[in-house]
C-alpha cells in the first residue's frame, strides 16, 4: 500500500519553474509584433536551449514516538493520527529511520514553436533506507542490492500559449485550489493564498485554461478523477472556475465555484480502500465517512467560495494577510434495495473560514510574526437527520487530496517536509466531520539574513463538535526550526515538535479504540534539501 504527499516538496522546484516559464514567455513574445502570431512560424527568431532538466533531492533522518501497528504498511502512512491507518504513540518505542526522495523534472520546448508549446514531465523516487529490494512498487528500493522498479509519474502535460496572456495545460498536471499559474508561481504562494491547498492540493488529469494579466487571473478546468468503465456513466468528474482581481497594488480578491459529479458508487480508488463518500479512504485521511452502506448512490458537491490577500510577497510594506470563506453544498441520492428510483437524499452544507495575518519586523521575509486561524463547521448526529453540516474536501477521493500546510504546525496540523509519512491530528480540515476551531502562531528570525534561519511556534485547537466519550479540546503544540543555506538551493534544517493531547482523545472513536488517552506525540528530524540544475 503506497501513499505519499508530494506537493509539499516543490517549494524550491517552483522557483526554477518560474524562471523557466518566464524564459518561455519571453521567447514567445519575441516572435512577431504582438508576440503571439500562432503556431505557423517555422524558424525561431532566437536560438535557445530547448531541453532543460532539474533534480530535487530531499533526505531526512527522523526520530519520533509515532508508528503504525499494521506491519503491512512498513511505515508508509498518510492520514489522521490514531485513525484507520493504525498509527499510534507510545513511550515504549522510538521510531528511528532515514528516508529520501528524488524528483527529476524535465521541460522540453521545441524552438520551432518559439515557446508556444512546452512538454513538462516530473517523476518521483522515494524510499526509506534499507526497506526492500528486487521488487516492484513505489516508495521502496533501498535495501541491500536495491534493483527495485519504483518510478512514479507525477506530471506529464503539454502547455500551449495560443494568444497573449493565455495558457492551456493538457494532461496530468497540478490540481491546486487557486488561480495562479501552476508553473510560474512559487509553491509557497499556493500554501498561503487562495484556499491554501486545503480543498484541492494534488495532481489530476484534465484540461485547464488560464488568462493572466496585470490585474486579472482567471482559470477554468475540467478533470477526470476516476473513469472506471469507459462504456458506463460511472465516473467522478471535477470542474472549476476561479477568478482573482487585483483591486489595488497590495490587495487581491477572488471568487470560485468548484463541482464534483460522482457517479462511481465507490468504484476505483486507492488500493483496497476504494474512494468516495462511503469508502474507508475517508477515515484513513481523517475526512467524514457517510454511513450509506454499499447501496447505489449519486453525489453532487459544489464549493462556492471567496478569498483575499494583502501584500502577498510581504515586501510592499510590513503587514500581510490572507483569508478565505468557502461553503460546500450538494446532495447524495441513494437507491435502496428493491427501489427503482433514488428515494433517499442526504443534503450537504458546511462552512470553512481561514484568516492568516502577520508582520515583517526585519529586513527579510524570514523576520516575521504570523498568526493563522482556521474554522470549519461540524455535524453532531451524522446523517440521522438526512443532512451533513460539515466540510468535504478532495480527501474523499484521493490520498492525500487536500493538504492544509504552510501554517507552521507539525503535529496538530500536518507539516510539508515529508516523504513516506504524512500524519497529523487534523489532516483533513473537516476533522472527521467534527469540525475544528484552532490555529498557529509563529515567530521567525533570520539570524544571518538569507543564510541562517530560525523559528519557534505554537498551535492549539478545539473540535466544533465533541465526539462521544470525549471533549472538545484537541490539544496544544510547540515546535521549532533551525536552518542554514550552504549555497543557492542547498539547505540543511533541524526541526522538532511536541504535542499535548486534549480530552478530544478520551473518546474511543478518535483515539484508536483504547481505554485511556494516548501518549503525547513528538518528533524531531534533520533534513537536507538540494535542487540541482
Amino acid at each position: 500500500m503506497v501513499f505519499q504527499s508530494s506537493a509539499s516538496t516543490f517549494s524550491i522546484i517552483f522557483i526554477l519553474l518560474f524562471w523557466v516559464g518566464n524564459i518561455q514567455i519571453s521567447r514567445a513574445q519575441e516572435s512577431g509584433k504582438d508576440g503571439f502570431s500562432g503556431f505557423d512560424k517555422v524558424l525561431p527568431t532566437k536560438a535557445n536551449k530547448q531541453f532543460q532538466a532539474f533534480v530535487y533531492f530531499y533526505q531526512q533522518n527522523v526520530a519520533m514516538n509515532m508508528a503504525p501497528e499494521n506491519d503491512f504498511l512498513k511505515g508508509q502512512i498518510v492520514g489522521r493520527l490514531f485513525g484507520s491507518n493504525t498509527t499510534t504513540t507510545s513511550n515504549e518505542f522510538t521510531a528511528l529511520y532515514a528516508e529520501q526522495r528524488a524528483i527529476p523534472f524535465f521541460v522540453y520546448s521545441p524552438s520551432i514553436f518559439d515557446g508556444k508549446a512546452t512538454l513538462r514531465a516530473s517523476f518521483e523516487i522515494d524510499w526509506t533506507w534499507g526497506d526492500v529490494a528486487y521488487g516492484t512498487g513505489g516508495n521502496f528500493g533501498s535495501a541491500i542490492a536495491a534493483d527495485q522498479v519504483n518510478l512514479q509519474t507525477q506530471n506529464l502535460e503539454v502547455e500551449f500559449i495560443p494568444a497573449k496572456n493565455w495558457t492551456i495545460n493538457v494532461g496530468l498536471q497540478r490540481m491546486f485550489d487557486s488561480p495562479h499559474d501552476l508553473y510560474r508561481t512559487y509553491f509557497d504562494k499556493f500554501t498561503t493564498t487562495g484556499y491554501r491547498l486545503a480543498y484541492f492540493g494534488t495532481d489530476g488529469v484534465g484540461i485547464s485554461v488560464r488568462r493572466q494579466t496585470d490585474y486579472h487571473k482567471s482559470k477554468a478546468g475540467f478533470y477526470k478523477l476516476y473513469e472506471n468503465n469507459v462504456e458506463l456513466n460511472d465516473d467522478v468528474t471535477f470542474f472549476e472556475l476561479n477568478h482573482q482581481y487585483n483591486i489595488a497594488p497590495k490587495w487581491n480578491v477572488g471568487a470560485s465555484l468548484y463541482y464534483v459529479q460522482d457517479r462511481s458508487n465507490g468504484k476505483g480508488g486507492v488500493s483496497i480502500l476504494g474512494q468516495g463518500f462511503a469508502s474507508p479512504l475517508t477515515t484513513y485521511n481523517g475526512a467524514f465517512r457517510f454511513p450509506i452502506g454499499a447501496e447505489q448512490h449519486k453525489g453532487d458537491v459544489f464549493w462556492l467560495g471567496t478569498y483575499f490577500s494583502r501584500n502577498e510577497e510581504m515586501m510592499l510594506d510590513r503587514w500581510f494577510a490572507s483569508g478565505f470563506l468557502n461553503y460546500n453544498f450538494g446532495s447524495i441520492r441513494q437507491l435502496r434495495t428493491g427501489d427503482t428510483k433514488y428515494t433517499r437524499s442526504v443534503s450537504i452544507g458546511g462552512l470553512a473560514a481561514n484568516l492568516r495575518a502577520g508582520y515583517r519586523y526585519g529586513q527579510t521575509t524570514g523576520d516575521v510574526v504570523t498568526a493563522d486561524f482556521l474554522f470549519t463547521s461540524g455535524d453532531e448526529n451524522g446523517i440521522s437527520d438526512q443532512k451533513y453540516s460539515g466540510v468535504i474536501t478532495s480527501n474523499t477521493w484521493g490520498s492525500p487530496g487536500g493538504i492544509f500546510i504552510g501554517h507552521g504546525g507539525y503535529l496538530l496540523f500536518p507539516h510539508g517536509n515529508v516523504v513516506n509519512r504524512f500524519v497529523a491530528a487534523v489532516t483533513d480540515i473537516s476533522n472527521l466531520g467534527y469540525g475544528i476551531a484552532g490555529g498557529t502562531i509563529n515567530f521567525a528570525k533570520d539570524l544571518i539574513p538569507n543564510k541562517l534561519h530560525s523559528k519557534i511556534g505554537g498551535a492549539g485547537g478545539f473540535s466544533t463538535i465533541a465526539p462521544s466519550g470525549g471533549g472538545n479540546f484537541m490539544g496544544w503544540e510547540i515546535n521549532g526550526k533551525l536552518g542554514y543555506d550552504f549555497g543557492a538551493f542547498l539547505t540543511v534544517e533541524a526541526h522538532a515538535a511536541y504535542m499535548g493531547l486534549g480530552d478530544f482523545y478520551d473518546s474511543r472513536v478518535t483515539n484508536g479504540g483504547v481505554q485511556e488517552r494516548p501518549v503525547n506525540p513528538w518528533l524531531g528530524f534533520i533534513c537536507l534539501k538540494w535542487l540541482m540544475f
